[in-house]
């Protein structure tokens, strides 16, 4: 997926610095505070400014701030950035120093630093949906992507190669919960790309079958099956306990999509039986426990309409993590169609409106349409 172009030079200033929003406020900050400015800085304006909105609300303590900060007028800042020219070369060979030097100094204790700074972000994630972390997300790709791109140091550039990949499958899921699969698919492109990089065959098995998610949602559901199958078996002497449990519970899933109950059943079977007591420092990250199994269980369960859908996700209901909303979202969605399944109306409606509410505050275009299609049959 190509980037965007920045919109103003401010937010060129912004992804060369190689910062979020959030952590450009937080420079702001510092240096006001270091240069005894009285201008601020809010994460809300500067959004606007970045978007080149709204510049006549600037106050001139803030302009003054950023005109110190970047050596520039406020004007130019908030003005769509300029093509480069042939004067521009001396400048552009000081900044490669810079992002070498930068790169250089990327260590293993960096990289523990970037890979704590995406759990967080996947924490808010699960909690809060890609609506509000995507940005967040984006700008840490990017950074990312830099250190990656000018890191000339073979035991560093793996490691962030491996932290890439993880960062784009975050991407690619979010991408595909708001609906937009051809982003997804991009982002998982990118993954895979990243994984081979790293040499890692775990990280790329786990790109791989993310990215068969995608083609579950756009129903070639033949494809999701093959690419999980050979996914598998690429991944079985190569990969964590934890990865192979999930890379199995992931290929029921599939299965259940193409309509294979037995098939499917027997990989859920398999990764109940892969599945560790913990591997919370394993890498790539999965969110996979007895809880989740059983959610995904009985997500397969209710599509078959299986007589013991409704046990299973309710007891996993009973049992998830209630930071897990988006996740909370589509087993709720599972809930009514058992119980609608089973002809019970009322509890089908009561779970798909909750689901709803859910769906709404985390920005779940992917449940929104289950829910729709949910809500036409038992209305």
């Amino acid at each position: 997926m190509v980037e965007r172009p920045p919109r103003t030079l401010l937010e060129q200033h912004i992804r060369q610095r190689c910062l979020t929003y959030e952590e450009f406020v937080q420079h702001t900050e510092t240096f006001a505070r270091d240069h005894h400015e009285p201008g601020t800085l809010s994460l809300r304006h500067l959004q606007r400014l970045v978007r080149g909105q709204h510049p006549g609300a600037l106050r001139p303590a803030t302009a003054r701030l950023l005109e110190h900060l970047f050596g520039e007028p406020i004007a130019t800042l908030l003005a769509p950035p300029k093509a480069a020219t042939a004067d521009d070369g001396e400048n552009s060979a000081s900044e490669l120093r810079q992002l070498l030097d930068a790169a250089r100094r990327v260590d293993s204790s960096t990289i523990e630093l970037l890979h704590q700074q995406l759990d967080a972000i996947r924490r808010l994630d699960r909690k809060l949906g890609a609506i509000v972390v995507r940005d967040e997300l984006n700008a840490k790709i990017r950074q990312v992507q830099g250190l990656a791109t000018y890191s000339l140091a073979p035991g560093t550039r793996e490691p962030l190669a491996a932290l890439l990949s993880e960062m784009q499958t975050l991407a690619g899921w979010q991408a595909l919960d708001l609906g937009d699969v051809n982003t997804s698919w991009q982002h998982y492109e990118q993954s895979r790309s990243a994984a081979a990089q790293s040499r890692s065959i775990a990280h790329e098995a786990h790109a791989a079958a993310e990215q068969a998610f995608v083609l579950i949602d756009v129903t070639a559901t033949r494809d999701a099956v093959e690419l999980l199958d050979y996914t598998r078996h690429r991944a079985d002497t190569a990969a964590p306990r934890i990865l192979r449990a999930w890379l199995a519970a992931a290929h029921g899933e599939a299965l259940a999509a193409h309509g294979d109950q037995s098939a499917s059943l027997h990989a859920f079977d398999q990764a109940a039986h892969l599945l560790p007591d913990d591997a919370s420092d394993e890498r790539p990250y999965v969110a996979l426990d007895t809880v989740h199994l059983a959610r995904w269980r009985g997500h397969a369960l209710a599509r078959f309409g299986h007589p013991d859908a409704t046990a299973i996700l309710t007891d996993a209901l009973g049992r998830l993590d209630p930071t897990f909303v988006r996740a909370e979202t589509a087993l709720r969605v599972d809930l009514a169609t058992a119980h609608a399944t089973n002809g019970d109306r009322d509890e089908a409606r009561t779970h798909a409106d909750h689901a709803a509410q859910l769906a709404a505050q985390v920005g779940s275009a992917r449940q929104r349409r289950r829910i729709k299609t949910l809500l036409a049959t038992v209305r």
